[in-house]
């Protein structure tokens, strides 16, 4: 496909996809007003809501370069509120991070490495970290009750669990969708899930937007490998 055809059919595309973030992000600033400037509810809605953008892309097939465009004006976007924060939903609460900018980079990196073949890895990189590490947040937060600090973080075991099983829960449906049902399936998604998790624990200063997603993608990628 040529490059004045692509740009063409990408232009309505990434027409919705901008109108969807633009609305998830003014729902999650409304919260900002409502919840209190120390509420992780508006990060969490933009957290979840930006990732869900490659599902979008992945059902409709929307073109790499669409996609390319998107993560590249959500990153400046990100980058700019966090030396000026026009858009505190973007933002830390009570930190300053980079962790929207890491996230919004790395839909672009994952599509870029996977969109052509294998987009499917692309999308389970990106959704891990969306609900994995957004669900973990939330649900340790307030049903964390066995805390414990790892390198200056703190963590709870409630979140680690949580962060695990929704890895294993979305790496096992994108594999059953793609390869059909067997007990690899399980054992590979098993396997993302703990390394999703151990990414999560290591990761600071919101790196772990980058990590998660680039290292659930690739050791998805070689280990599934025999069943492409």
């Amino acid at each position: 496909m040529q490059l004045s055809s692509l740009l063409s059919y990408s232009t309505p595309a990434l027409a919705w996809i901008a109108l969807y973030l633009i609305l998830v992000i003014l729902i999650a600033e409304i919260l900002h007003k409502t919840e209190g400037k120390n509420s992780e509810i508006p990060r969490k809605v933009v957290h979840i809501g930006v990732g869900n953008v490659i599902l979008i892309a992945w059902f409709f097939k929307i073109p790499f370069l669409t996609i390319l465009q998107t993560s590249i004006a959500s990153s400046l976007l990100c980058l700019f509120s966090y030396f000026i924060p026009i858009i505190y939903s973007l933002s830390g609460v009570g930190r300053k991070s980079l962790g929207s900018f890491f996230y919004s980079l790395s839909i672009g990196i994952l599509s870029y490495i996977f969109w052509a073949e294998y987009p499917y890895y692309a999308v389970l990189g990106v959704l891990i970290m969306t609900w994995g590490d957004g669900l973990a947040a939330v649900i340790g937060k307030k049903f964390g009750r066995h805390d414990f600090e790892i390198f200056g973080m703190k963590k709870s075991l409630e979140g680690c669990l949580t962060m695990t099983l929704v890895s294993f829960v979305i790496s096992f449906l994108i594999f059953l969708l793609v390869f059909g049902a067997s007990w690899k399936i399980c054992l590979i998604a098993f396997l993302v899930a703990t390394l999703a998790t151990l990414l999560e624990l290591l990761s600071k200063l919101g790196i772990d937007n980058l990590t998660v997603p680039i290292g659930s993608a690739w050791l998805a990628y070689f280990l599934c490998i025999g069943l492409n």
